[in-house]
């Protein structure tokens, strides 16, 4: 007797040994898993980029304020700080009016530029606390060279009665020139220039 055709084996049903169906909880761990690599690549990639945004930001505005100083020109009205007045030796009295200032800085030099008008008797005081007098001031000289007074937008009329003194000092105390106008003898006027080498 001939033997019948031998078929072609079936696969097998998938719940008879075959790759199973994901359930709706796998599919739900699935979604999870997801979403989860999306938020640490969110993170890897957006933080840095968010902080690198901010500092770009952040230094192109203190480059903004850094030349807007730098760019400053002319004594203009307002008092030093006691800092800049302590760094540079220039003890403004306190009872002293229209006082004006400019700092500049380069990697050479460090300069504070200040004018103020005194009382007589606080002119004395002020040239005693930087460790000179009235009587130390030579008559018709301005210490102050041309060119910190074109930087601070000072200029000398022939007209004026000037004394003037410049005080050395060794590095790293300040040098300072020191130039008064002594035309009203009542309201003397003080113009100084510190100079710091760093």
């Amino acid at each position: 007797m001939t033997p019948p055709p031998t078929l072609p084996r079936q696969a097998s049903a998938p719940d008879e040994g075959g790759t199973p169906r994901p359930t709706a909880e796998d599919r739900r761990h699935v979604v999870k898993r997801r979403w989860i690599t999306a938020i640490i690549i969110v993170l890897l990639i957006g933080v840095p980029a968010g902080y690198l945004a901010i500092s770009t930001q952040q230094s192109r505005e203190s480059g903004r304020d850094k030349a807007a100083k730098i760019g400053a020109t002319k004594v203009r009205p307002g008092w030093p700080s006691k800092v800049q007045r302590s760094i540079y030796e220039v003890p403004i009295p306190d009872k002293a009016w229209r006082v004006g200032f400019l700092e500049t800085n380069n990697w050479r030099t460090s300069r504070l530029f200040t004018a103020f008008a005194v009382t007589p008797a606080d002119l004395d005081l002020f040239l005693a606390s930087v460790g000179t007098s009235r009587a130390a001031l030579n008559p018709g000289e301005v210490a102050i060279s041309p060119h910190d007074a074109e930087v601070a937008g000072w200029s000398w009329s022939p007209k004026a009665t000037w004394y003037g003194i410049t005080l050395e000092q060794p590095d790293p105390r300040p040098t300072r020139d020191i130039t008064v106008d002594m035309t009203d003898p009542e309201h003397p006027r003080v113009y100084v220039v510190s100079t710091t080498t760093p």
